[in-house]
């Protein structure tokens, strides 16, 4: 397999621990050792001290899969694999399920490689794509057309990466009900869960609903752990576990003992660890709304449903990664230029889930009004 380089990550590698003012994250603001062991008290500071630094099991601890299973309703310990991040759930889930030949369908834009690594096997690609003028609205009919009989599965993603579009349960009834018409796998990106904005507005996880999905999870994005370097499947399709639980074998075998310890006792607390950081969220998402609407004869917002980042869209004529590298050595502000997702040249994603966003965004202001 070649796989092409991960432009996202390229361009990151480039500017990110490079640049001031980061205004593109996706993950959400961090915590400390010491403030999640203190989420526990003192007991937790000493468990944490004698913890033996030996392999772990390979499938995840059980403290920790008993704790990721309950955040589904339909899903058991054993049905949850915990990886190291996200990247290898996808790396190993495209691995094991897919072949040459093989046609599958991924929700676009998105991130790199729930594309990439499909191509790479030698699948048929079919971008099921969302469009800005439609308020990022999936089109379900695409979806239904482009169903061969050489469909082996569905990728979605919501809450959306990068436009913060959610779906609807509705939606998720019908693509789970397509998809199971023609026992077609789904492979459902749910990093972003519990970050609606709208409590009402979350949608069953797609594992729950539907024997043949994998719903995918990790630690960097709701909760802010992303240097725990802690993901998961959960599934109720043993075939795909067991066949993924092999796979992991070639690549990280097992995860870090000290991570699952902090990534167990984070979710014991992580309903509040997602509320600070939603909170976080909404009152950035306000300033965002401001600058939005003071420069909307500059962008095109449309105003995401849940999660930290949003798609904005450049109205004069530039290409937009020339705007945002110009931004970066003019006011030390990163973007992400949308070409790095390969969705043409008006887009760029901003980030919200930090504390610190209000500092980026007032360099930013002053760059408009500078320079535009």
């Amino acid at each position: 397999m070649k796989v092409q380089d991960f432009k996202l990550e390229r361009f990151f590698a480039k500017y990110e621990f490079k640049t001031p003012y980061l205004l593109c994250c996706s993950d959400c603001e961090s915590f400390s050792v010491q403030e999640i062991l203190e989420l526990e008290g003192e007991g937790s500071f000493a468990k944490f001290h004698n913890l033996w630094l030996g392999y772990t099991e390979s499938t995840g601890s059980p403290e920790l899969q008993r704790h990721i299973a309950m955040q589904y309703e339909n899903i058991k310990e054993s049905d949850v694999l915990v990886t190291s991040g996200a990247e290898e759930a996808i790396f190993i889930f495209m691995n094991v399920a897919l072949q040459r030949g093989d046609h599958v369908i991924v929700q676009y834009p998105c991130y790199q490689s729930l594309l990439e690594v499909a191509r790479a096997i030698g699948c048929e690609v079919t971008r099921w794509e969302m469009k800005e003028e439609n308020n990022w609205e999936p089109d379900m009919e695409f979806l239904a057309a482009n169903i061969k009989d050489n469909t082996r599965a569905i990728i979605i993603n919501s809450p959306h990466n990068p436009t913060g579009y959610l779906i609807t349960q509705e939606q998720m009834e019908y693509i789970l009900n397509l998809a199971g018409s023609r026992d077609i796998l789904v492979f459902s990106d749910e990093v972003y869960r519990s970050l609606e904005y709208n409590q009402a507005d979350r949608v069953d996880a797609a594992c729950d609903r539907y024997e043949n999905a994998v719903s995918l999870g990790v630690m960097s994005k709701t909760y802010g752990l992303a240097g725990l370097r802690i993901g998961w499947v959960a599934t109720r399709n043993t075939g795909i576990y067991k066949k993924m639980a092999a796979f992991k074998d070639y690549t990280s075998i097992c995860n870090s003992a000290p991570s699952e310890f902090l990534a167990a006792l984070a979710l014991k607390h992580g309903d509040y660890l997602a509320r600070r950081n939603l909170n976080i969220i909404k009152d950035n998402l306000n300033l965002l709304d401001g600058f939005f609407s003071e420069f909307a004869h500059l962008f095109v917002w449309h105003r995401p449903k849940a999660g930290p980042i949003a798609f904005p869209g450049i109205r004069w004529n530039q290409d937009v990664e020339d705007f945002c590298i110009d931004l970066i050595e003019s006011k030390g502000v990163l973007l992400l230029p949308g070409n790095y997702y390969d969705y043409g040249n008006r887009n760029f994603r901003i980030g919200y889930g930090r504390k610190n966003m209000s500092e980026g965004l007032e360099k930013l202001v002053e760059y408009v009004r500078e320079k535009i």
